[in-house]
């Protein structure tokens, strides 16, 4: 038994709008169903490919804190002129940049319209064949336990381990990576972005959830302003949330 990572979760009071800016930067297309605005690569599907990792806009009424996401999505870029091109067309559709204490990097740091860090990368021949998302970023204080909770949980295939930062990656090889990165920060306030989950068709959910339970995952309650999630929300070893949607 195993889990996929399908889509991205992301906060935000103006679901629509944000869907939208998601939308426009990485290509994709946005489309309603229900409250939530979903972004992906082929318009119209609820559930996108497992190995894209879409993205869900879920309206709550509460905007975001100054306090920086534990969860961002790096973008890749091709070359330099796309990544200044790319850059320039983010700031156009309301990105701004940000200081998040990155220094002089050659990476560029910006937030969504709703404040929503992420990265534009310079070019890197790991990312070349990811798609728009290069990774999405975890901050941990213990990455190499966080990744093997992660690759335990999932399907993914844990790629490098290294003193300060672990990766995994679908075992298909292709989509974006899933990178735990060791920072100082802990967790102060509830996630504004997080990953959700699903079961492969056939497979027991709640078998699946019972497993997580064992590999140290904790139930979570997402309280007022969570957003409606058919499924069960729980909380890693380091405390990110995710959630294992229910199949349709």
């Amino acid at each position: 038994m195993a889990l996929r990572p399908v889509q991205v979760n992301i906060k935000a009071v103006d679901s629509t709008a944000v869907g939208r800016f998601w939308a426009e930067a990485l290509g994709w297309s946005a489309y309603g169903h229900g409250a939530t605005t979903y972004v992906g690569p082929a318009g119209g599907l609820v559930r996108p490919d497992p190995v894209a990792l879409g993205i869900a806009v879920v309206p709550v009424p509460e905007p975001k804190t100054a306090t920086k996401n534990r969860v961002h999505l790096d973008l890749a870029a091709t070359s330099e002129a796309h990544q200044t091109e790319l850059v320039a067309r983010l700031r156009a559709l309301g990105a701004r940049p940000v200081d998040v204490g990155q220094g002089d990097v050659p990476w560029t740091v910006l937030a969504d319209p709703e404040g929503n860090e992420f990265c534009v990368l310079e070019p890197r021949g790991v990312y070349r064949d990811t798609g728009p998302i290069a990774a999405v970023v975890v901050d941990c204080t213990d990455p190499q336990a966080t990744a093997r909770f992660w690759a335990e949980a999932t399907d993914w295939t844990l790629h490098e381990v290294t003193g300060e930062g672990a990766a995994l990656r679908s075992a298909q090889g292709v989509g974006p990576y899933l990178e735990f990165l060791r920072t100082p920060d802990v967790k102060t306030v509830p996630d504004r972005v997080r990953l959700d989950l699903l079961p492969y068709p056939g497979d027991d959910e709640k078998a699946e959830v019972a497993r997580l339970r064992a590999l140290g995952a904790t139930d979570l309650d997402l309280g007022r302003g969570g957003g409606d999630v058919a499924g069960t929300c729980l909380v890693d070893p380091e405390g990110h949330e995710f959630c294992v949607l229910t199949l349709p």
